[in-house]
C-alpha cells in the first residue's frame, strides 16, 4: 500500500439514483414511496426553461413536505453556464434542511466544483445550517474525461461521480443510438475459420471512459455511478449495463423510469452466494492466523491479500445494506 492514505467519501447506499423532474409534483410525491437509494429532483435537463422558477419552489415545498425515509435527496442544479444556477443553489439549501446532496452537472474543470462549494459554504454559515451538504458530479464531457482526476480531488465535498453518457456522446460526437446502449458498428470481425465463415462481436463503446472515471473515483474515495439508460422499456437491456459496470466496480446506476430501480437495487446487491464465499474467505484467513499459518488456502486456491481486502469490501457493502 502507499504511504498516502485517502479519505473516503461519507458513505451512502447508492443502488439505485432515481431522476425526477421538479416540475411535477406527482412524480415527486410517488418517489418519496419508491425503493430508490438515491433521489435527485431535477431542475436541469428535464425542466423547460420557463419552468424553472416554479420547479425550483415545487423542489423546496416537497423537500421539507414529504417523507422520504431515510433516502439520500439531491437536487441536480443547472449548469454554471445559465443564470439559473445561483438560485437553485440559495433558495433550496437554505430552505431545506432535508437535503443531503447537490448534483453538479457537466462539470469540466475542477474550478466548476470549487465556484459551487464556495457558493455552498456560505449559504451554510450564514444560516448555521448542522447537515454538511455533499457533493455529485456528472462526468458528461469530454473536458470533464479530460480532467476527471483533477475534478476528482477539486471538493472535501465531494462523495460520488456519475457518467452521464448521452452529453459524453454528444461531446465525442459518438454515433449513439440508444440512451447507454451500444452500436452494432462497434464491433470486432474474426478471422475466417476452415468454412470460411466470419463472426462479428458486439463491443461495448463505453468501457473506457467508464473505467477511466472508476479509477478516478476509486483513487480518491469517491463512489462511481453508471448514469442513464435510455430505453426504459427494455430491461433485460438495462440489466445487461448494469452488470457490465458492477463487474467492473460501479457502486450503483441511475434509474430514469421508477421500473428500473428494483432491477438496479438487483443488479447491485451482492448475492448471497458471493457473500457466503466472503465471509468463508474471511474465516479461513483467521483460522489461519490462529493457527500460525503463513500461507491461506480456500477450495484449493490460495488466498492472498487482494482477495482478503475484496471479501472484506464486499461484506461491509452488505452488511450496510441490510434487509434492503
Amino acid at each position: 500500500m502507499s504511504f498516502t492514505l485517502i479519505q473516503q467519501a461519507t458513505p451512502r447506499l447508492h443502488r439505485s439514483e432515481l431522476a425526477v423532474p421538479g416540475s411535477n409534483p406527482t412524480f415527486m410525491e410517488k418517489s418519496a414511496a419508491s425503493k430508490a437509494d438515491v433521489i435527485f429532483l431535477d431542475l436541469e435537463d428535464a425542466v423547460a426553461p420557463d419552468d424553472k422558477e416554479q420547479a425550483r419552489k415545487n423542489i423546496i415545498q416537497a423537500l421539507n413536505d414529504l417523507d422520504w425515509g431515510n433516502k439520500t435527496m439531491m437536487i441536480r442544479i443547472n449548469g454554471l453556464d445559465t443564470h439559473y444556477m445561483y438560485r437553485d443553489v440559495v433558495d433550496i439549501v437554505e430552505a431545506c434542511p432535508r437535503l443531503d446532496m447537490i448534483l453538479i452537472p457537466k462539470v469540466g474543470v475542477p474550478a466548476d466544483v470549487y465556484a459551487i462549494d464556495v457558493l455552498t459554504t456560505q449559504i451554510e454559515q450564514a444560516k448555521k445550517r448542522e447537515k454538511k451538504i455533499g457533493f455529485e458530479v456528472l462526468i458528461e464531457t469530454a473536458l470533464g474525461m479530460a480532467n476527471v482526476e483533477a475534478i476528482a480531488t477539486s471538493s472535501k465535498r465531494l462523495e460520488a461521480m456519475s457518467f452521464g453518457v448521452a452529453d459524453y456522446a454528444a461531446s465525442t460526437r459518438a454515433r449513439s443510438t440508444v440512451i447507454g446502449g451500444v452500436n452494432p458498428d462497434y464491433s470486432v470481425l474474426t478471422d475466417k475459420d476452415e468454412a470460411g465463415n466470419r463472426e462479428t462481436h458486439w463491443q461495448d463503446p463505453w468501457l473506457f471512459a467508464q473505467n477511466r472515471m472508476l479509477v478516478a473515483c476509486r483513487a480518491y474515495g469517491l463512489r462511481p455511478i453508471d448514469g442513464p439508460f435510455g430505453d426504459f422499456s427494455d430491461p433485460d437491456g438495462y440489466k445487461s449495463a448494469a452488470r457490465r459496470c458492477a463487474a467492473l466496480g460501479f457502486e450503483g446506476k441511475w434509474a430514469i423510469h421508477p421500473s428500473q430501480i428494483d432491477l438496479a437495487n438487483e443488479v447491485f446487491t451482492p448475492s448471497e452466494a458471493e457473500v457466503t464465499k466472503a465471509r468463508r474467505i474471511l474465516e479461513a484467513m483467521e483460522e489461519a492466523a490462529k493457527a500460525g499459518r503463513g500461507a491461506v488456502s480456500l477450495d484449493g486456491r490460495l488466498i492472498d491479500i487482494a482477495s482478503i481486502r475484496m471479501a472484506e469490501a464486499l461484506i461491509q457493502k452488505a452488511d450496510a445494506m441490510g434487509g434492503k
